[in-house]
């Protein structure tokens, strides 16, 4: 398509800074402070902007500014525009892990953390000493409001996410298995697990999400079956211990029962009823494809990530 230079030369991109940091902040006062100047400019700014975009794009309500669905239309956009001009500026620019000092923020389950992490610290501080990281436990749920938000550079998502949209980036890393875990002499049983043992057993259910259902209620419900969940935990981390103590039976990912099987003394068995596999992906916003710090960040994660799954394992 032929760019309208005449048209587009009227445009101040200025605005276009000024905008992202209203959509963003939704407040005169933040989103001038943001930038660096007074909020007598940045009301200014607002004015051109709504002449511009013939939209009111921000209007106040109770809780603040709130943005005109044209304005929400405009968030991803914006965004997306400025980062590739930043690339495009500053092209020439590099990442240099040894020297740089920067922080990332990196949203995780912490049965990911336990995997991932040790090998991720590891190298960090052997190859990028400055670079520090700062690791969040979310719901998949929110995972891509918070990339869409920028409260986070990268993300590990477990599962599909069909409502991503095409600023939402995601590369797969492996996929996972299951294995139930329990203690055997506390529920006096060998593996492989039967199935009306499976059902008969009280189970403890990890979910990051409201509610008492996972894949095995589905799984089961399929066979006419049901089982009884006497704890609910938000935390893979915690389940292990809680299996230790009690007679009963828990269904995790794979490569997590084997490491905690091995440490705590507990008994793995395949699960009696058929399980999908899930896949484990790498998530971040588009607007971060081409800055090389992400870049590194991503290649070295995601590498990790796998080299530590082929070596415990996964399929």
């Amino acid at each position: 398509m032929a760019i309208d230079y005449s048209n587009l030369a009227r445009l101040d991109l200025n605005l276009l800074v000024a905008l992202d940091a209203l959509l963003s902040e939704r407040s005169v006062t933040r989103a001038a402070a943001r930038i660096g100047i007074g909020q007598s400019a940045m009301s200014h700014n607002l004015a051109r902007l709504r002449a511009l975009f013939g939209d009111e794009l921000l209007t106040r309500a109770p809780d603040g500014m709130r943005p005109t669905p044209r304005a929400l239309g405009l968030i991803d956009p914006v965004r997306v525009a400025l980062s590739q001009i930043e690339a495009l500026v500053s092209r020439e620019q590099s990442f240099d892990p040894r020297t740089a000092d920067r922080v990332f923020r990196i949203g995780l389950p912490d049965s990911v953390e336990v995997l991932i992490g040790p090998a991720l610290l590891a190298y960090l501080c052997k190859t990028a000493p400055g670079v520090r990281l700062r690791l969040h436990s979310i719901d998949s749920s929110q995972i891509l409001d918070n990339l869409d938000a920028d409260r986070l550079d990268i993300a590990f998502g477990i599962g599909s996410f069909a409502e991503g949209q095409t600023h939402h980036k995601q590369r797969p890393l492996f996929t996972e298995t299951y294995l139930c875990m329990f203690n055997a002499a506390l529920v006096g049983l060998s593996p492989p697990i039967s199935l009306d043992d499976y059902v008969r057993l009280p189970h403890v259910l990890t979910s990051l999400r409201p509610g008492e259902h996972g894949v095995v209620d589905d799984a089961l419900s399929k066979l006419g079956l049901k089982r009884t969940i006497v704890l609910t935990t938000p935390r893979f981390i915690a389940v292990p211990f809680l299996v230790r103590g009690a007679p009963v039976v828990t269904t995790m990912h794979a490569r997590l029962a084997r490491f905690f099987a091995e440490t705590l003394g507990l008994t793995l068995s395949p699960p009696p009823v058929e399980l999908p596999e899930i896949s484990i992906s790498l998530l971040w916003h588009a607007s971060y494809d081409h800055d090389p710090a992400h870049m590194w960040l991503r290649q070295t994660v995601g590498r990790l990530a796998v080299e530590s799954a082929k070596d415990q394992g996964a399929a």
